[in-house]
């Protein structure tokens, strides 16, 4: 749909007050739909969409933005009783993001994590401290095998914040992340663009549109990128993607669209430098080493990361308040890597050799970490939704079923390099190695089906007072080369929502998740620590629960909006290890209580903000692995404050420029709180050109103070290292 809808004032009419149609289509592009405001402790940063702005030089145009035109969504974002921070297609843009990890590694709230081989390497972002990498979905629809995502083919990324069962299904602990794709319109164009950067970085992508009928149109996106990893000497990028669409029925009462896409990484896998030494425990931070240094193998390793995506999308209106969409979904995915782990393993204090970081003769070791992992997924979800009224209560309402297969297959590899032994101050990774990968049949390694039910309802009692409300029951089977497991679970979520004026609400929601074990079986040997077998059979699904109280305004004629969120996610069947007979038990608890604070939207014509702030606190109740406690300590990988801050500002008709910081705090990377990640503060800043009206020139500097920054660790083995300092010069051509 192309329609808008906006009062005369500017003031969006409620949720429940508008047709379903008339509904999406005011809801299409938000500048609103940035961080709902959650928690029972603390007052959480939601992150809003940037206003986006119709260009009549003298107006500003601000409409809402449904949310991932997903029908599980009853309201728009500011009657939405949680945190959801949405980044749209323009704000990537500004500050030259290329992948998801990009974007989440400046998004507040977000830590990253890393694999080594039993958990596979790919995005593994950690929301609100607890890991989501089970939790990405396209279109709405659960994205299964871990991969490593372009956002060449994404109108936004939204991410939905607090224990978020309910709407998703399994998992959804800290929250979910959902990438909305581009889709046909009844309208012609293209957007070609070209790139060129520091270490030869290079990055062309194409979007065009064209109708095929009066109803009908087709779109095809396309990406391809190459060069070197800034400030990474020989970690080279090959990827590229092809996404092509077609609709028919649009702007009818019924809708059809074909989507596929393929996306492929052929890229040097890199693990970043060894960390933790066992003859040094007084170290507590990864070495100083010679970030441009690569540890790994360039005449061994490789990655082959494989992302085929085919879906059907049906819509049809039975009438003004009554829809049904249907979505069928089938995932092809392929991580196949060879990858040297680079760690102090063979350093060991009395033997072995040299383990100091301090003297030339200090070393480290390299170890082969092989893996060939496919998963083949059909998921099919139908959702049935719309309005009515109860006397004077209105009504939006969805109810929908999911069902969904997932399987996974795995290949040997064997005659990998033997671990081998070289210089931690001048590594030689251009050795020559000996060996031949041997592949052994592929064979089933196991599955997971699922079937669920939802319901989610938004019912406007008065001018003032909205209640949400919404339950979901969940079958879960998961089975192995060994064992089986069937659970099943009902996951809740209720919010009331008060509109102290027009332009603002409060509210206070709760909600909750639930963890089966095995969830993650594509992506590792198992579930959060429980592998196959018996230990699969044995456990019941963790349990969490969520509160959030949160408020937003929306200020400046609607142009700009603020949050500000309190929020608590407590996971009190948190899985342990009983020291005695190693067996996995529901003995553990752990909790995160935080607060975000968020703005977003254009505070004048020329000038727009988009900024978020979140402090937490990542709290051990009781945990146990082996026979080491760590009760009251901090969770790993989690770093306690963490903000963004990005403006732009239109100096003359033609030049923009932009500037931002993202900074985040220290983290544990062990349970034991022994190893820190050290805190950092990143400054980018770009500059546009409109040379016409249909051609444009960008420059992006990123980490402009060129800071040594960590993503991630795998528990301290080895620390994963950030792009250095970078920049890249985009030429882009639209006509329409």
């Amino acid at each position: 749909m192309t329609h808008r809808h906006v009062e005369a004032d500017g003031a969006l009419q409620p949720a429940a007050l508008l047709p379903p149609e008339t509904f999406r289509s005011a809801f299409r592009r938000t500048a609103l739909a940035g961080a709902a405001i959650g928690g029972a402790l603390g007052l959480a940063p939601v992150h809003a969409q940037e206003a986006e702005r119709a260009v009549d030089l003298d107006t500003v145009e601000v409409v809402g933005h449904w949310i991932g035109e997903n029908p599980k969504f009853t309201a728009p974002p500011v009657n939405t009783p949680r945190t959801v921070t949405t980044l749209d297609e323009g704000l990537m843009r500004e500050r030259g993001a290329m992948s998801l990890q990009d974007v989440l590694r400046t998004t507040p709230g977000i830590t990253l994590g890393a694999g080594e081989g039993g958990t596979p390497v790919g995005d593994r972002p950690f929301v609100r401290g607890y890991e989501a990498s089970t939790d990405i979905f396209i279109d709405g629809v659960r994205d299964y095998a871990r991969g490593s995502h372009d956002i060449f083919n994404l109108e936004s990324i939204e991410i939905i914040k607090g224990a978020s069962s309910a709407f998703t299904g399994r998992g959804g602990t800290g929250g979910s992340i959902n990438l909305q794709t581009k889709r046909p319109r009844l309208d012609t164009f293209a957007d070609v663009s070209a790139g060129y950067g520091s270490d030869g970085q290079w990055r062309a992508t194409a979007d065009g549109n064209l109708p095929v009928s009066r109803n009908g149109a087709l779109r095809l996106n396309l990406m391809k990128m190459g060069g070197e990893v800034p400030g990474r000497d020989g970690v080279t990028v090959d990827r590229w993607g092809v996404a092509p669409s077609l609709a028919f029925g649009l702007e009818t009462a019924t809708r059809l669209v074909l989507q596929y896409s393929h996306v492929q990484n052929d890229d040097m896998p890199d693990l970043g430098i060894p960390f933790s030494n066992a003859a040094r425990p007084e170290r507590t931070t990864p070495p100083k080493l010679d970030r441009n240094k690569f540890y790994g193998r360039l005449n061994a390793d490789f990655r082959e990361n494989e992302l085929k995506t085919s879906t059907i999308l049906f819509e049809h209106d039975f009438s003004d308040s009554l829809s049904l969409r249907n979505v069928w979904r089938h995932v092809d995915t392929l991580n196949h890597y060879l990858m040297s782990r680079p760690t102090f393993d063979n350093c060991t204090a009395g033997s072995g050799p040299p383990c100091s970081d301090e003297g030339p003769d200090a070393q480290f070791s390299r170890a082969s970490r092989p893996r060939w992992r496919a998963t083949d997924s059909l998921i099919n979800q139908t959702d049935l939704y719309g309005r009515f009224a109860t006397g004077s209560v209105e009504h939006s309402y969805s109810v929908g079923l999911e069902v969904g297969r997932e399987r996974i297959y795995n290949r040997s590899m064997s005659g990998a390099p033997a671990t081998d032994i070289d210089s931690l101050y001048d590594p030689d990774p251009h050795r020559a190695y000996d060996h031949r990968i041997v592949y052994g049949d592929r064979t089933a390694a196991g599955q997971v089906r699922t079937r669920s039910l939802y319901f989610i309802e938004t019912a406007q009692i008065s001018e003032r007072f909205l209640v949400n409300a919404g339950a979901r029951r969940d079958i879960f089977e998961v089975e192995d080369t060994s064992d089986y497991r069937k659970d099943a679970f009902w996951n809740w979520q209720a919010g009331l929502i008060y509109k102290p004026a027009s332009n603002g609400s409060l509210y206070l929601s709760y909600s909750t998740s639930s963890n089966p074990a095995g969830e993650n079986l594509g992506q590792g040997g198992g579930a959060d620590g429980v592998g196959g077998g018996a230990q699969i059979r044995d456990v019941d699904p963790e349990k969490s629960r969520s509160w959030e109280l949160g408020t937003k305004w929306d200020l400046l004629g609607n142009r700009l909006s603020l949050t500000g969120a309190l929020f608590q996610t407590e996971k009190t069947d948190a899985r342990s290890t009983d020291p005695l007979t190693g067996d996995v038990t529901l003995d553990g608890n752990n909790r995160v209580r935080g607060v975000e604070l968020g703005a977003a939207g254009a505070i004048t014509d020329r000038w727009n903000l988009w900024a978020g702030y979140t402090w937490m606190d990542p709290e051990v109740i009781a945990y146990r692995s082996g026979n080491n406690v760590f009760d009251g300590l901090q969770m790993k990988f989690i770093a306690r404050q963490s903000g963004s801050v990005w403006t732009t500002y239109q100096l003359l008709p033609a030049l923009t420029v932009g500037g931002g910081a993202t900074w985040q705090g220290d983290r544990y990377a062990n349970d034991a709180n022994t190893l820190v990640l050290p805190g950092w503060v990143r400054y980018d800043a770009m500059a546009r050109y409109d040379v016409t009206r249909d051609f444009s020139l960008q420059l992006n500097v990123n980490n402009i103070s060129d800071e040594e920054m960590y993503d991630a660790s795998h528990v301290g083995l080895f620390a994963v290292v950030s792009p250095g300092r970078s920049w890249m010069l985009t030429a882009t051509y639209r006509f329409d």
